[in-house]
């Protein structure tokens, strides 16, 4: 098995990273009746005030497209919007878990990490390929920001970091990267 190039490793810990923000992101969004206000700080300068969604929707949105590159880069694709499937080929000058030696993850796999009904786990991970491409990458009559399905996506955002981690970390002997996040509780 050939290593990892040190870039790479800091970009999977950079996607990893922003699915953690993203996973707080949609905690927080989830748990509010209407958005508090916000203020944005850089340094001791306010620089921006207004919704809390200024944050929470650009870090969940984030985290979608995150979610799908490493799943793809593990080597999944979405099948449509229940349904994943294993990558069938990629583009030459893609990274993915083959460039070392490591075997695709399997669609059973991907879908036992999760603590309930795998079928649950496989719908959430197709669902966030499934809005990464039919909702945020372009524009569809297929995609529903209001769908209630934050379940779905709280279960991918939980997901996909630890299938990198148990799936590419551990099999070749790497150190896991920090990329959780420390939060405090809103006062």
């Amino acid at each position: 098995m050939g290593a990892p190039p040190t870039d790479v490793l800091a970009f999977l810990q950079h996607r990893m990273q922003a699915i953690a923000i993203g996973h707080l992101a949609l905690k927080h969004a989830t748990s509010w009746q209407a958005p508090p206000p916000i203020r944005i700080f850089f340094g001791e300068v306010q620089v921006i005030e207004g919704s809390a969604t200024a944050f929470t929707n650009g870090a969940i949105e984030a985290a979608i497209v995150h979610c799908r590159a490493l799943l793809e880069f593990l080597g999944l694709k979405g099948d449509g919007l229940r349904r994943l499937a294993v990558r069938t080929n990629c583009k030459k000058d893609d990274f993915v878990i083959e460039s070392v030696g490591l075997p695709k993850l399997s669609v059973e796999s991907a879908s036992r990490m999760y603590a309930g009904p795998s079928s649950e786990a496989e719908y959430a991970l197709a669902h966030v390929i499934f809005v990464a491409n039919k909702g945020l990458a372009h524009t569809t009559s297929s995609f529903s920001k209001n769908s209630g399905d934050a379940h779905l996506l709280e279960i991918a955002f939980r997901g996909v970091p630890m299938l990198v981690l148990d799936h590419f970390y551990k099999p070749l002997g790497l150190e896991e990267p920090q990329y959780e996040l420390r939060s405090r509780r809103a006062l």
